[in-house]
């Protein structure tokens, strides 16, 4: 029962925000498409603090169930299924590759001496390195955090997987300035979730729509849009488009929150949806007239390839990352430029809008990266590890 599986997979991340009841984030849902792909020829990874235990296989498999589908009863089957074998598990590494994707742990004390003793391989995926480039818009502290994480994968990775080439450079050049080396890498779009194409039970907007997708913070950018907002609303009235916010709120967005809760002039013309399953949000980008997604600073960007595969037109920032995996079919604007993103959601909001319609048909040759696809290359780049 020991060691079966030729994988050995960190479910670390995925465990201790399904126990506090956490709504899915792009970096889980990352975590998820890994464990759905290599559940079954990998054997799972905990970590908990000074805690580090590889299970066995039953136990494994057990835990991979329990995490693949939301489950009410995950706390109590976790702790009475789960918790007493890994307090108690002493399964060897053995050499295997061991997959870690949420950087979970990375910065910690004493995970570089378990890399060593448990006789594993590592295999890390790279998100972004925006505490790094960008500290502003984190935690405090979290620039520090970063680093500590990837100077642990720079020093001991077997291999990195970045979610993109633009990803990958950054890496690089923080490897470069800090004089680490450079694992062997692969650069593997992220797959994305095909939504449903429409949803009768949104109804169709009664005014020019547009939505922004994505965790409420601030690198994303919302404050800018919600001022644009607030000049399209003195300017036009009732008559100005409405905008949906759908996410989470996160962190450093105050001053957002601030307007969409208590601005008079907003109120009505902006909406914000916390919660949005995928049958709401295929409603939602279906009636909009574009995706909002001005982010200063991204490592990906699931909800551009959401969107495009949706049909829905995109309006986004001028980042590397977009312009990669956009695949030339977006409208780009300087993520600063409030004036510009004024005049393309105008245009945009136009009943017969000549620049909504070019994008539409740009939209018709759109191939959206697949799990499928990513996984192919994965499979082929870790067998040659």
């Amino acid at each position: 029962m020991g060691n079966a599986a030729p994988f050995l997979f960190d479910v670390t991340r995925l465990v201790w925000r399904r126990w506090a009841g956490r709504y899915p984030t792009g970096v889980d849902r990352v975590c998820l498409a890994y464990l759905r792909h290599f559940s079954r020829d990998a054997q799972a990874v905990v970590q908990h603090r000074r805690f580090r235990r590889i299970l066995d296989s039953r136990s494994s498999a057990a835990l991979f169930e329990l995490l693949a589908e939301p489950n009410p009863s995950f706390k109590p089957r976790f702790v009475s299924q789960i918790l007493a074998s890994a307090t108690r598990s002493r399964v060897a590494g053995e050499g295997r590759l061991y997959l870690n994707i949420g950087h979970t742990g990375l910065g910690e004390e004493g995970f570089r001496r378990w890399l060593r003793e448990a006789d594993v391989r590592p295999v890390y995926l790279v998100h972004d390195l925006i505490p790094i480039t960008h500290p502003e818009f984190c935690r405090a502290g979290e620039g520090d955090r970063h680093r500590a994480r990837m100077n642990t994968i720079l020093t001991t990775a077997t291999g990195v997987i970045g979610n993109s080439q633009a990803t990958l450079a950054s890496l690089a050049s923080y490897a470069r300035s800090s004089g680490l080396p450079q694992p062997p890498a692969l650069a593997a779009w992220l797959g994305s979730t095909s939504l449903p194409r429409q949803d009768a039970t949104v109804a169709p907007a009664s005014r020019p729509t547009f939505v922004m997708l994505g965790t409420i913070e601030g690198r994303k950018n919302h404050l800018m849009v919600l001022h644009v907002w607030t000049r399209l609303v003195q300017k036009l009235g009732s008559r100005a488009p409405q905008l949906l916010i759908i996410g989470q709120r996160g962190w450093e967005c105050e001053q957002a929150i601030d307007l969409i809760e208590r601005s008079e002039t907003l109120r009505g013309s902006v909406i914000e949806i916390g919660r949005c399953g995928d049958h709401e949000l295929a409603g939602h980008l279906a009636s909009a007239r574009a995706l909002l997604f001005p982010s200063l600073a991204e490592g990906f960007g699931l909800p551009l390839i959401e969107a495009l595969s949706s049909g829905t037109p995109v309006i986004a920032s001028d980042l590397d990352v977009f312009r990669e995996i956009g695949q030339g079919i977006p409208d780009f604007l300087d993520p600063i430029d409030g004036p510009a993103w004024e005049r393309m959601i105008l245009a945009y909001a136009e009943e017969k809008s000549g620049a909504r319609e070019a994008q539409i048909k740009r939209i018709a040759g759109y191939r959206a990266p697949t799990w499928e696809d990513h996984f192919s290359e994965v499979d082929r780049w870790l067998t040659a590890l």
